[in-house]
């Protein structure tokens, strides 16, 4: 009946941008990345005219350029559009999880979800006793000195470990500067909010770095009423992939996805 009286108001709609699972450059898996959710991010700010654009967000991080991409192209259109961007939390929004959900203008929780984690970590092994042990000789040649820096079958070199501590410090502040713009005027400057510590629903409203406890329907429909439609837009795994061709690499990335998670008990 509507499409017969031009003047009468359709409802508004919210775009809701579904975005779970580890952030890495390798889209394996359900792993989230700048190429991989490109059309999406644009889908979601275009398609349809929509009244704002809400974030379902289920991640432990991962890649920091990555979160630092999808997080910019968010912004870029957030402001080219005149849009605002509201970020639900789902189990966790933690380390390069929460980057993402700071490009948003608003950022709700559960009441059991996790969030913060604001730092940089690496990890790996030492290999050098086990080589020596089965009479390996490790043999590299390299130009440039710092070439094979924290080779895993080498000993620890604190020339390395310094190396590598600067690095992370510059992404380090490259993640602070992010959130510190994002959540200007809301952070709580009297407690220590970027030694990588993580908080719990409504414990983390104390800290400015979210808005408060709310869920992503009943919030959307306080705010543009209770005929609001949304229109979902999620990553979908390619057709030879769900028929079972890339069972393998699936379930790597499966494994890596649930170990991510497990990090912070979820």
């Amino acid at each position: 009946m509507k499409r017969f009286i031009p003047f009468m108001k359709s409802p508004p709609t919210v775009s809701v941008l579904r975005l779970q699972g580890i952030i890495a450059a390798q889209a394996r898996g359900a792993a989230l990345n700048d190429a991989g959710l490109a059309d999406l991010i644009q889908k979601a700010f275009t398609k349809g005219k929509p009244a704002a654009v809400a974030l379902a967000i289920n991640s432990p991080g991962g890649s920091p350029t990555q979160s630092s991409l999808i997080a910019a192209r968010i912004r870029r259109l957030a402001e080219e559009k005149d849009i605002k961007v509201y970020a639900f939390v789902e189990d966790v929004a933690a380390s390069g999880g929460y980057y993402i959900a700071s490009a948003a203008d608003e950022i709700w929780v559960d009441r059991h979800s996790i969030v913060g984690s604001i730092g940089v970590i690496s990890a790996g092994f030492g290999f050098t006793d086990l080589i020596e042990r089965y009479g390996i000789e490790r043999r590299v040649y390299t130009a440039g000195k710092s070439k094979s820096m924290l080779d895993p079958f080498r000993p620890e070199n604190a020339d390395d470990v310094t190396r590598l501590k600067a690095l992370q410090e510059h992404i380090h502040q490259g993640f602070i500067d992010h959130v510190e713009t994002r959540r200007a005027g809301r952070l709580n400057a009297d407690m220590e909010l970027f030694a990588g510590d993580i908080w719990v629903g409504d414990a983390g409203i104390e800290t400015g770095l979210i808005d408060g406890v709310a869920h992503l329907v009943p919030k959307m429909k306080d705010l543009f009423g209770d005929k609001v439609k949304f229109r979902v837009f999620q990553q979908r795994k390619p057709l030879l992939g769900r028929l079972g061709a890339q069972v393998t690499d699936d379930a790597l990335g499966a494994f890596e996805d649930r170990a991510s998670f497990a990090r912070f008990g979820v």
